[in-house]
């Protein structure tokens, strides 16, 4: 019986060994992925990536160049966005199923969701000159809106008039959100639509995003825009 239980101790011992180590490996491994995020993004990125690797053992899945799951959360990205710098405000994903190869250079996941966030300022200055973008409230339906202002001045009468509208926030292409009045005032007069649609109404498409990870949907609160997206055999490096 005393073999037995001293037997017993030294299992639990080195069990215990094991989960030390392995936890100590997938901290390093976060440390490294984090540190590689972030250099390459280099000045695009105003914050530190943080990285987490869950599944256990972490060992095992490194051994079998398959990570169970990877979450990643960026703040202050600098993108491109229709030849203009827009700062994304957050950028999370959740990556699942993640082949790794080329000596560990290069990691594709089965599937990846992800959310960005856009505050009404990052929105502004992604818009044309004078345009602002801000929150407009509950509709009828009880939907958040979100309202375009800027100042047009009117061709056939030389005119600036300033107008507010509430644009309906849609994603297209997988890439590109695009700000559409859903009515415009006064656009019964002639030319008065098109010349303000052609300031309020904009499309703007984001680089940045991995390869194989697209746009799916978009959500405004009181905070800003919130753009939904997924996609299947992510490159998420090499």
């Amino acid at each position: 019986m005393r073999a037995l239980r001293i037997g017993l101790v030294i299992l639990v011992v080195l069990a215990g060994l094991f989960v030390a180590a392995d936890r100590i490996a997938v901290n390093l491994a976060e440390d490294e992925v984090a540190k590689k995020l972030k250099g390459e993004l280099g000045s695009a990125s105003s914050g530190d990536p943080e990285v987490s690797i869950e599944g256990f053992p972490f060992l095992t899945q490194v051994a079998g160049k398959e990570l169970d799951k990877v979450t990643a959360q960026v703040k202050g990205v600098t993108a491109k966005a229709g030849g203009r710098e827009v700062r994304l405000s957050e950028v999370s994903m959740e990556a699942t199923d993640v082949a790794l190869s080329d000596n560990f250079n290069s990691a594709v996941a089965d599937h990846a969701t992800g959310t960005v966030h856009l505050s009404y300022k990052d929105l502004s200055n992604a818009a044309d000159e004078g345009v602002r973008v801000s929150y407009g409230g509950k509709s009828k339906s009880g939907k958040d809106q979100v309202k375009v202002s800027a100042s047009v001045t009117i061709p056939l009468i030389g005119k600036t008039i300033e107008r507010s509208v509430y644009s309906t926030v849609s994603v297209t292409g997988g890439k590109t959100v695009r700000f559409h009045a859903d009515e415009v005032p006064g656009s019964k007069i002639p030319g008065i639509e098109k010349t303000i649609r052609e300031k309020i109404d904009f499309d703007r498409t984001i680089d940045k995003l991995p390869e194989g990870l697209k746009l799916e949907k978009v959500d405004a609160d009181k905070d800003g825009v919130n753009l939904s997206m997924e996609g299947t055999g992510v490159h998420l490096a090499g």
